[in-house]
């Protein structure tokens, strides 16, 4: 029997509790709201990302960017490295009011990358990687600015010049 607190004192039934309540309030707040799962999950894989140290950040359309300190020059070079090791085709290489563009092909996808010069020693990747007409390839994009920053690891080293 429940305790005196809780029970109904005409028929002697036992009322329901408090938490009960919450719970289906709770149920009700989760079915209202389960199409905002994918906000949850996006935020909590950027938030992951740059926990783990790498830097790199998605939209909820799987493009992925990244921001180097060097050169577009440099990144050009970086970029060209990591694809070749990928062994995806470069198709254009062309100059852009704000840096560079690339297209490029790897096994049925379209790689479309995007370096902007921000300032003379800091440019942004953009990497988008479709397979089809609606698809996109996440991994991908996250691999290939993954590669580049290993090329960007293997460049040269500038010196400084005076200090």
């Amino acid at each position: 029997m429940a305790p005196a607190n809780y029970m109904c004192q005409k028929e002697g039934t036992a009322m329901p509790s408090h938490g009960l309540k919450v719970l289906a309030l709770s149920g009700g707040i989760l079915l209202a709201t389960q199409g905002c799962a994918a906000v949850g999950l996006s935020a909590f894989g950027a938030g992951a990302g740059v926990a783990g140290g790498t830097g790199t950040s998605y939209t909820l359309d799987s493009v992925a960017y990244r921001t180097f300190t060097m050169s577009s020059d440099d990144m050009r070079r970086a970029t060209l490295s990591a694809l070749k090791r990928m062994d995806i085709k470069v198709q254009t290489d062309e100059t852009a009011p704000d840096g560079r563009h690339f297209v490029a092909q790897a096994g049925g996808r379209t790689v479309d990358i995007e370096l902007e010069r921000l300032t003379a020693r800091t440019t942004r990747m953009r990497v988008s990687v479709k397979h089809g007409w609606i698809f996109r390839d996440r991994a991908t994009a996250g691999e290939i600015i993954a590669q580049t920053e290993h090329s960007v690891d293997l460049l040269p080293t500038v010196t400084q010049k005076g200090k």
